[in-house]
C-alpha cells in the first residue's frame, strides 16, 4: 500500500548508433533509434544537433501535432508531470520520461528553431520508444516447470532477471527463463536488477493469497491513498468478483462499491488477475478503519487480512519551556506513512522545511504558527498561537460548479482565554451588525456550518446557484472580543464551451468552462452525445464538420453538462417521443435543442398548432394561463412543465426556436392524459 511512490529510474545511454539526418547544415543526430524500457520507469532520450549560422532559440520533443504544429511534449497533458528537457551541452539535448506508461511508446522527434522563425527544422527518423510490463509466463510437464520473465519488446540495457519463490529472492541470472520443481503451493515472481520496486504479480498452480504492500498507512485529511496490494489463487480457477470491503453483513462481505458515502470517493485500480489496488480520494476522518481484500472465484472465497487506515489531520501541539519564550512545536498525529517533509508557518509566512515534525522557536503573544505536509500545501493545520487574533482560508477564492457542492475551508485563532460565544458566516452588512448567512432567506437547507468552537470554521454550500456568487467572510464572537476574516471570493460557473476556429482548415480548439476551477477537475468531452475523451486539460482540439455537436463535462459531476455546441446544426431532441400521464398530475416534456453557434437565440416556445404561417405560443393560447411552466432557457434545455393535467391536454407538442438568421421546430412529442390508471406504462 503506498502514497503514490515514484517509478524506477531506467537512464539508457546508447552512444553508439548515431543517426544523422540533414540538408543544407541543419542536422539531428539521436543516439539510438530504438529502445524498449519497462513500465513505471524513467527513460532518457538524448539528441544532438547542428544548424549553418545565428541561434537557435526554440528546442522541443514531440509526437504529436495540432491545428498550430507540432506539440512540445511539456504542454501535451498526457504527459503532464513527467517529462524534463535538460541541455547536456553546447548543441546536445536530453528528454526525460518518468513513471512510463504503455500508452507513451510511440516514435519522438527533436525539433529546434532560429531566432528568426524562419527556419526550423526537425531530426527524422526520431527514436522509437517501446515500454512493456514484465509477465510470467509457465511452460512445462506437472512439476517440472520452466518459468519465462517475459516482455513484449526486448530490454535494451542487457538486464539482469532476479526470480523470487513464495516471495523470497532465489535467483538473479541474464537470461529470462527459470526452471525448477513446481508444487502447488508454489509462487514465482520476476523482477529487473534495479527495478525491483517493478515486480510481476505472483503466479502459482494452488495458492491462495492477498499481500499489501503495508500493513498500516496513515494518510491526510482531504489528501489520495492508493492501498496497493497483490494476489494470488490456482491457475486454472477464474475471478468472478473482486471488490473491497471493512464490514461483514450476516455471512457476507459487504462491498464499499455498494455503501451510502462511498460512491465516487473509491476507485478500484486492480484487475481480474492480480492487482487488487483500491484509491481512497478525498480522504475522511472517518474513513480510518480496518480494509480487507476479498475475491471470488469460480471454486472458492477468499479474502485477505486486515490493512489498517488512520486518516489525520494536522494540528500543532505546543511544549513550552518553564524558564523562557522557547517552544518546541509538533505537526500531526499519526505518523504518515511515506517520510513526508514538514513545512512551517510562522505569522503566515514559510520558515522551514524538515523531514522531522518538530520546530523549534522563541514566541511571542502575537506569533501564530501553522504547519503542513509537501505536495499537499492546501492541507495547513489551523494556526496556533498565545494572543493573535486570526481568520485563515485554504484558498483566497475558489471557482466552482453550478449544481455542486463547494467546501470553503477555513481555520481561526483567538487568545487562548477567551470562549467563543457566537461563530457564523456572512456576506452583507446590517447597520452595524453582519447579517448570518443562517437566517437569511434563500439559504435554508442550502448552507451547513462544519465547523466548532475552537478552531475549524468550514462551510458548505450544496446545490451551488450562480446568484451565490459572492464574497464569503467568518466571523466570531468570544467572551472578550469580535472579528471577522477578509472575504473568500466564490465563483459559480456553469459550464460553456468555446470554439476556436482555424482560418484555413476545419481544425477547431474548444474550451471549456469560464473561471478555472479550483479543485484540478479532469474534463469530460462528448461528440455528437459520445464520450470522446477524458483530460486533466480544458481545451480539446477535433476536425469539425457542420453538423458536429460537443459539449463537456467535468468527472464526478456527469450530470452537469454544458449545452451542446455547434457549427451549423439544428436539432431538438426530447428525452421521450411519447408520453402517458394520469389527469390531474403534473408531467415535465425533457427537452434540449442545438443550434450554430454564431446565432443568438431570440425567441423560443411550445405551440400545438400553427397559426397561418406562424407557430401558436402556448403562453398566449386561452386556457394555458397559470397551467403551463417554461423550464428552458436560451442556451439548450427546452423542458416544459405543465400542471393539474387535463384529458383536453392530450396533443402533439412541438418546441420552436426563433433565432436571428433562422427558424427552426422539433418534431412533436406526444402526450396522452387519461383517467384510467391501468393505461399509465412504467
Amino acid at each position: 500500500m503506498t502514497l503514490r511512490t515514484a517509478g524506477s529510474v531506467l537512464v539508457v545511454f546508447l552512444w553508439s548508433v548515431a543517426v544523422a539526418l540533414g540538408q543544407n547544415g541543419w542536422s539531428a543526430t539521436y543516439s539510438t533509434q530504438s529502445i524498449c524500457t519497462l513500465k513505471g520507469s524513467t527513460v532518457e532520450l538524448s539528441c544532438s544537433y547542428t544548424y549553418p549560422s545565428g541561434t537557435v532559440t526554440s528546442t522541443f520533443w514531440f509526437t504529436k501535432n495540432d491545428a498550430a504544429g507540432k506539440v512540445s511534449l511539456s504542454d501535451d497533458p498526457d504527459y503532464k508531470g513527467r517529462v524534463t528537457y535538460r541541455k547536456d551541452k553546447e548543441n546536445g539535448h536530453t528528454l526525460s520520461i518518468t513513471d512510463l506508461r504503455e500508452s507513451d511508446s510511440a516514435t519522438y522527434k527533436f525539433r529546434f528553431t532560429d531566432k528568426t522563425g524562419k527556419w526550423r527544422y526537425t531530426g527524422k527518423p526520431g527514436v522509437t520508444l517501446s515500454v512493456t510490463d514484465l509477465q510470467v509466463k509457465v511452460t512445462g510437464g506437472h512439476q517440472d516447470k520452466t518459468l519465462t520473465c517475459s516482455t513484449t519488446c526486448t530490454l535494451t540495457d542487457n538486464p539482469t532477471y532476479i526470480w523470487y519463490k513464495n516471495g523470497h529472492k532465489v535467483k538473479e541470472d541474464t537470461s529470462s527463463l527459470y526452471s525448477d520443481s513446481f508444487s502447488d503451493a508454489d509462487s514465482y515472481s520476476c523482477a529487473v536488477k534495479g527495478h525491483e520496486d517493478l515486480r510481476t504479480p505472483a503466479v502459482c498452480k494452488n495458492c491462495w493469497s492477498v499481500t499489501y504492500t503495508h500493513q498500516s498507512i496513515c494518510a491526510l485529511k482531504g489528501s489520495t491513498v492508493d492501498i496497493s496490494c497483490t494476489y494470488t489463487y490456482p491457475s486454472y480457477h477464474e475471478i468472478k468478483q473482486a471488490f473491497w470491503f471493512t464490514k461483514w453483513s450476516g455471512k457476507d462481505a459487504e462491498d464499499l462499491n455498494s455503501l451510502p458515502g462511498y460512491e465516487g470517493h473509491i476507485e478500484y485500480l486492480g484487475d481480474k488477475k492480480s492487482d487488487c489496488t483500491l484509491r481512497i480520494t478525498d480522504l475522511r476522518l472517518s474513513d480510518s478503519a480496518g480494509y480487507r481484500f476479498r475475491f471470488i472465484t469460480s471454486g472458492e472465497k477468499f479474502a485477505g487480512s486486515t490493512f489498517s487506515l488512520t486518516v489525520t489531520d494536522l494540528q500543532v501541539k505546543i511544549t513550552t519551556s518553564m524558564f523562557s519564550r522557547w517552544v518546541t512545536l509538533n505537526c500531526g498525529t499519526c505518523t504518515l506513512t511515506d517520510n513526508p517533509t514538514y513545512i512551517w508557518y510562522k505569522n503566515g509566512h514559510k520558515v522551514k522545511e524538515d523531514p522531522s515534525s518538530l520546530y523549534s522557536d522563541y514566541i511571542s503573544d502575537a506569533d501564530s504558527y501553522s504547519c503542513a505536509v509537501k505536495g499537499h500545501e492546501n492541507l495547513h493545520s489551523p494556526a496556533v498561537c498565545k494572543n493573535c487574533w486570526s481568520v485563515t482560508y485554504t484558498h483566497q477564492s475558489i471557482c466552482a460548479l453550478k449544481g455542486s457542492t463547494v467546501d470553503i475551508s477555513c481555520s481561526y485563532t483567538y487568545p487562548s482565554y477567551h470562549e467563543i460565544k457566537t461563530a457564523f458566516w456572512f456576506t452583507k452588512w446590517s447597520g452595524m451588525d453582519a447579517e448570518d448567512l443562517s437566517s437569511v432567506p434563500g439559504y435554508e437547507g442550502h448552507i451547513e456550518y462544519l465547523g466548532d468552537k475552537e478552531s475549524d470554521c468550514t462551510l458548505r454550500i450544496t446545490n451551488l446557484r450562480l446568484s451565490d456568487s459572492a464574497g464569503y467572510r467568518f466571523r466570531f464572537i468570544t467572551s472578550g472580543g469580535k472579528f471577522y476574516g477578509s472575504p473568500v471570493s466564490l465563483t459559480v460557473t456553469d459550464l460553456q464551451v468555446k470554439i476556436t476556429t482555424s482560418m484555413f482548415s476545419r481544425w477547431v480548439t474548444l474550451n471549456c468552462g469560464t473561471c478555472t476551477l479550483t479543485d484540478n477537475p479532469t474534463y469530460i468531452w462528448y461528440r455528437n452525445g459520445y464520450k470522446v475523451k477524458e483530460d486533466t486539460s480544458s481545451l480539446y482540439s477535433d476536425y469539425i464538420s457542420d453538423a458536429d455537436s460537443y459539449s463537456c463535462a467535468v468527472k464526478g459531476h456527469e450530470n452537469l453538462h454544458s449545452p451542446a455546441v455547434c457549427q451549423n446544426c439544428w436539432s431538438v431532441t426530447y428525452t421521450h417521443q411519447s408520453i402517458c400521464a394520469l389527469k390531474g398530475s403534473t408531467v415535465d416534456i425533457s427537452c434540449s435543442y442545438t443550434y450554430p453557434s454564431y446565432h443568438e437565440i431570440k425567441q423560443a416556445f411550445w405551440f400545438t398548432k400553427w397559426s397561418g404561417m406562424d407557430a401558436e405560443d402556448l403562453n398566449s393560447v386561452p386556457g394555458y394561463e397559470g397551467h403551463i411552466e417554461y423550464l428552458g432557457d436560451k442556451e439548450s434545455d427546452c423542458t416544459l412543465r405543465i400542471t393539474d393535467l387535463r384529458l383536453s391536454d392530450s396533443a402533439g407538442y412541438r418546441f420552436r426556436l426563433i433565432t436571428y438568421g433562422e427558424k427552426f421546430a422539433g418534431s412533436p412529442v406526444s402526450l396522452t392524459v387519461t383517467g384510467n390508471l391501468s393505461h399509465i406504462s412504467h
